[in-house]
């Protein structure tokens, strides 16, 4: 039987009639997040391996403020929306103007979700150091440093493509996408 009658597979483009996003934009933020989160792993290599401070001095480490700077961005991303995220007002602002137009919109509800698991994983390191747990906000850094260069360098979204893999089974997003 064919499937020229079932919905197509979620993509990230823009549905036509929608609203979307340059694609850009999203890429921009991750090449600043990704230079914060490279600068977080360096600070935090330097105190990670030292026996484990008092609560207040670990919350005044560097490395734990900048991640919690960036988990605070990447909060409201996942709850403001990518339109109204941080990077992308000043891409919107100093980068897009001097760009040509995208050849394609994206779909915003994947890099917002991707902004949510953001969230979840620098949140888990904030977390992690405050209880004294050794490399534990370097290796949550580490993880969310890896898909922010990914999407930066590579365009390639590991949070929006774990929104599509969430669509395609039937947990969230868009209706119809999980019907065969």
């Amino acid at each position: 039987m064919s499937n020229a009658t079932t919905p197509s597979a979620p993509t990230l483009a823009a549905k036509p009639g929608q609203p979307g996003i340059d694609p850009r934009g999203p890429r921009f933020g991750a090449g600043i997040t990704a230079v914060l989160l490279l600068v977080t792993i360096g600070l935090g290599l330097g105190t990670a391996a030292a026996p484990p401070a008092e609560l207040g001095a670990r919350a005044a480490e560097p490395a734990f403020v900048i991640l919690a700077f960036l988990t605070a961005i990447f909060a409201w991303g996942a709850f403001a929306g990518i339109r109204r995220h941080p990077w992308g007002v000043v891409f919107k602002a100093l980068v897009r103007p001097r760009l040509g137009a995208p050849t394609e919109l994206e779909d915003p509800a994947p890099p917002t979700f991707a902004q949510g698991v953001g969230l979840f994983v620098s949140a888990i390191g904030l977390v992690l150091h405050i209880l004294g747990v050794p490399f534990g906000l370097v290796g949550a850094a580490s993880a969310a440093f890896i898909a922010a260069f990914l999407n930066s360098v590579f365009a390639y979204c590991l949070g929006c493509q774990i929104y599509l893999l969430l669509v395609r089974a039937g947990f969230i997003g868009r209706k119809g996408a999980a019907t065969a």
